[in-house]
């Protein structure tokens, strides 16, 4: 069986993915979400522990795609790097990524890095999170119900660069990029060597459209099987 570990990015929680696991499962495949909790001075590596903690549950036998969306991509990727041997690919949704020794803050203009700076001298040591038009969520309904989700994000997840030893470079990747792009999440993907797919969608592709991220990462698989 496939399992998907899918882990969600900065200010959201495994509720992000509540409407693609449904259609994962209809599939007949199985998924995991793990919290990257916001509670606490957490960084990237503790996150990264987290998912790694997650990959050990997976029954040996499965076949384990690990999923990370826009920050997440940095976090997925480390777990990746300490736990090779059960990550049969990974896939990247709108993510940050990058080599070793990146974290989002290098990888991003210099304008996110301001915008996030701003909010934090605004909020309480943490980053307050940002409004639902930012993760291109536009619809009233589907806004309302994002807002009253999302969570202050910690500081050092954004700053704590990434531990990697070249092993996650090993594991065969894609990074799906959403249209309109935002940022270069596509020339992220192709410079870890990954394979890009353009997706037309919002940043929280998961939430507004889950239909067609579900059908593209069901579709990975079974070219995986071919």
């Amino acid at each position: 069986m496939t399992t998907f570990v899918l882990v969600h990015g900065a200010w959201h929680g495994p509720w992000a993915w509540d409407r693609v696991v449904p259609l994962l499962h209809a599939a007949g495949a199985g998924t995991l979400t793990p919290d990257l909790t916001a509670i606490g001075d957490c960084g990237l590596h503790d996150h990264a522990e987290v998912v790694a903690a997650a990959l050990d549950t997976v029954a040996e036998e499965d076949d384990l795609v690990l999923v990370g969306h826009s920050y997440a991509a940095l976090v997925v990727r480390e777990a990746a790097d300490v736990r090779p041997d059960v990550v049969g690919h990974v896939v990247l949704v709108d993510g940050w990524a990058g080599s070793d020794g990146d974290s989002m803050f290098s990888l991003a203009p210099e304008a996110f890095v301001a915008m996030v700076a701003a909010a934090r001298r605004r909020g309480d040591g943490r980053i307050p999170a940002l409004p639902p038009a930012s993760f291109g969520v536009d619809d009233a309904d589907d806004a309302a119900w994002l807002a009253e989700r999302l969570l202050p994000q910690p500081l050092r997840t954004f700053t704590e660069p990434t531990r990697l030893s070249g092993a996650v470079d090993r594991i065969p990747g894609t990074a799906i990029f959403c249209r309109p792009t935002t940022y270069p999440f596509d020339r992220f993907g192709e410079a870890v060597g990954y394979r890009t797919q353009a997706l037309d969608g919002a940043h929280d592709v998961m939430l507004t459209d889950p239909e067609a991220l579900a059908r593209l990462l069901l579709e990975r698989v079974q070219e995986r099987e071919a």
